[in-house]
């Protein structure tokens, strides 16, 4: 029988001190137990990568600086019009037109680009459209939700802000 205890414990059986503790091997086993008793699901996983894929550091943002929503003056009788965008990023501009058939624009000053369509969490990969020598691209992809375009014009990335379809 120990001095400390009526029944023989004194407190320090099971601690672990400092020498003996391996956080690399708890974390370990956590990560396991995690994966067996709680896995991330393909889809959250898929869309963390994606996300990750958006941190670029060479992209610069595009402004929005017109929206027709908010900035043009209603016309009476007009019920379908399109959506007019217009996205800024230093000399580079590009005016979008989002319409339920799809998008078409320009990049200016005029020159070839790709134009990757965003969209929320979709499993596909985005949709790409290309900017011919003139700046101009259309295509049928229809936003209809959450987008951003991802311009990738020679050498520069330019991501527009995310905006509701």
């Amino acid at each position: 029988m120990n001095a400390n205890n009526e029944d023989g414990f004194d407190g320090t059986e099971g601690v672990l001190d400092d020498t003996e503790f391996d956080g690399g091997l708890l974390e370990e086993e956590l990560r396991g137990a995690a994966a067996v008793l709680d896995p991330v699901p393909a889809e959250l996983r898929r869309i963390a990568v994606d996300a990750y894929a958006l941190h670029d550091l060479d992209a610069r943002l595009a402004e929005l600086t017109f929206d027709s929503l908010v900035d043009a003056i209603p016309v009476r009788g007009v019920t379908d019009a399109p959506r007019m965008l217009t996205f800024r990023s230093g000399d580079l501009t590009v005016d979008v037109e989002v319409t339920a058939e799809g998008l078409m624009g320009q990049v200016l000053p005029p020159q070839p680009a790709r134009i990757e369509v965003l969209c929320g969490p979709q499993p596909a990969a985005p949709d790409t459209l290309t900017a011919d020598a003139m700046g101009r691209f259309a295509g049928d992809v229809a936003p209809s939700g959450p987008f951003a375009l991802r311009l990738r014009t020679g050498g520069e990335v330019v991501v527009t802000e995310w905006l509701r379809a």
